[in-house]
């Protein structure tokens, strides 16, 4: 296998209007990012992926591009975005666009004149019905909207003012690759690919992810943009299986680096129920039956993994899996280095590397995000009481990763000068980076140590994975570099846990407790977790 830059990687994923605010506006913006740079460089990351930033009507937060190549006016302007760039290179940093092609906003041109005029070759880029079917959006209601003018119904899986795009229309397919060269000529370092397993849908027949050509759109995209390039190309694909993944990250393939597989996140709600109903402890056992599955199954010779916990459309880590009260620090760094040290490239969403937690929303008037809102309709509408309805809000809705990140006590978390678009979460006198930064041994000096081992040890891309047998709650594995054996192990629980290692340690690469005592009782405190080098 050839290694690629982000095969030892790590990634940081930046949410801009919650990250930094320059101008006292309320909303984080383009020079807001550029100014934490240094911040960034410190913690060590490789990449920055960064969430929309496109013009856009902000109806879904920028996932509804108005404009491929232009900025939204909230975040900056295009200087502001060649000058991240710049100076993210100047701290090797490569800055990884958010490229959502599915569908754009009905404010785009070519929508628009797709609604004005019915002839136009732009009317073939989006998808219309005389009758619709009964396929439904995934922010819920039914997934087709009728437009007036041209009396036909129009395809949507997200917001109406989402309209997914005809990939089966092949000028539509050369306009979006000539939309992301534009953005490779500027030097960024890969795409991250919103619901990419979309675009082959066949809306007719209800398939609506993998259909049959999305892999041939994906080789034609990668033989037309980045294919000769040393990017990262990232796919969204939530339905992915280790052999659908290995069609997308095979080398051999020329599609993409690696993808997002959701199967763990799925652990977060009940079987077969929608989101809304979580559930209220993680299952440990299946937890690490999907990791050991995707560590074993998805080889280096044959695809690639993306490793996360957290991103901006999911409940932080440590509210819902670990202990955000008394074991926060604790059960972050475990969740930390249990998942940093697998084969795969790790991805950090903002605040992780501080413990930042769910916010305690009480009413729907603190809550900004559609989808979040729209459940919240239709909940109320079927008779589910309010206080039942804010609880699954504040365990499980999106904004509870879009609260500003927290910088320092002042005002606002440091985040804006202004009043924030959405409330920063009470505990920032606590929980913020200029705390993080002053203490030895908080939670971001455990993440930077992680990124520092990931660069520096080879072997974690090559190394097997072997799963050992423990009891429950604890989550071990081995990873095996020919003669050297590294035991990467964690209580995902409160309790103590009764442990039966066999064989000594030669060195410690990483712990949140002193590993040697845990070998000599056998025993596990609450959250214990550590990485080391065992003797042969």
């Amino acid at each position: 296998m050839q290694e690629k830059w982000w095969h030892n990687a790590v990634v940081y994923q930046v949410y801009p209007k919650s990250f930094m605010d320059s101008n006292g506006d309320g909303i984080g913006d383009l020079p807001g990012i550029t100014s934490k740079l240094d911040y960034l460089a410190k913690l060590g990351i490789t990449a920055i992926w960064l969430s929309p930033v496109y013009d856009s009507p902000m109806d879904d937060n920028g996932y509804d591009i108005a404009d491929y190549q232009a900025i939204a006016a909230i975040f900056g302007t295009m200087e502001d975005m060649d000058q991240l760039i710049a100076e993210a290179k100047k701290r090797d940093i490569r800055i990884i666009m958010d490229l959502v092609v599915n569908h754009t906003s009905d404010e785009h041109a070519w929508f628009v004149e797709a609604c004005e005029n019915p002839n136009s070759p732009e009317r073939d880029y989006y998808i219309w019905r005389d009758e619709p079917n009964d396929l439904d959006s995934i922010f819920s209601g039914s997934a087709w909207e009728y437009d007036e003018k041209s009396g036909q119904y129009y395809l949507h899986f997200f917001s109406k003012k989402q309209p997914d795009l005809n990939w089966e229309n092949e000028k539509l397919r050369q306009k979006i690759y000539e939309m992301m060269n534009f953005w490779i000529d500027k030097g960024i370092g890969g795409f991250r690919m919103d619901v990419i397993d979309m675009i082959g849908k066949i809306p007719d027949e209800k398939v609506v992810n993998n259909g049959p050509m999305l892999h041939p759109y994906l080789k034609e995209m990668n033989q037309a943009t980045f294919g000769d390039q040393d990017l990262l190309t990232v796919g969204e694909t939530w339905g992915a299986t280790p052999e659908i993944a290995k069609l997308y990250s095979d080398p051999k393939g020329q599609e993409l680096s690696m993808v997002f597989h959701f199967e763990h996140i799925g652990l977060q709600y009940q079987e077969g129920q929608p989101k809304w109903h979580y559930q209220k402890e993680l299952n440990i056992a299946k937890l690490k039956e999907i990791f050991n599955k995707w560590q074993t199954e998805l080889g280096v010779e044959d695809g690639w993994n993306s490793l996360f916990w957290n991103n901006h459309d999911l409940p932080r880590i440590v509210s819902i899996w670990g202990n955000d009260q008394e074991y926060r620090e604790k059960s972050a760094k475990a969740f930390a280095i249990l998942l940093h040290l697998m084969r795969g490239t790790p991805y950090i969403y903002q605040g992780e590397e501080i413990g930042m937690t769910n916010y305690p929303f009480e009413t729907l008037d603190q809550v900004e995000d559609i989808e979040s809102l729209n459940y919240a309709r239709e909940a109320l509408e079927k008779g589910v009481p309010m206080d039942e309805i804010m609880e699954s809000i504040r365990v499980i809705g999106r904004d509870n990763a879009r609260t500003p990140m927290q910088w320092d006590e002042s005002k606002n978390a440091g985040f804006s000068t202004g009043q924030p678009w959405l409330a920063v979460t009470p505990n920032y006198q606590a929980i913020n980076v200029q705390e993080a930064l002053a203490n030895p041994d908080s939670i971001f000096y455990t993440y930077q140590k992680l990124v520092q081992i990931r660069k520096e040890n080879s072997w974690l891309i090559q190394a097997d994975f072997e799963l050992l047998d423990t009891v429950d709650k604890v989550f071990a594995y081995i990873r095996k570099d020919g003669d050297r054996r590294f035991l990467v192990l964690a209580n995902l629980s409160n309790e103590e846990q009764d442990l039966t290692v066999e064989g000594n340690v030669k060195s410690v690469l990483i712990e949140n407790t002193v590993a040697q005592e845990v070998f000599e009782k056998q025993s596990l405190a609450p959250w214990d977790a550590f990485c080391v080098e065992m003797t042969n």
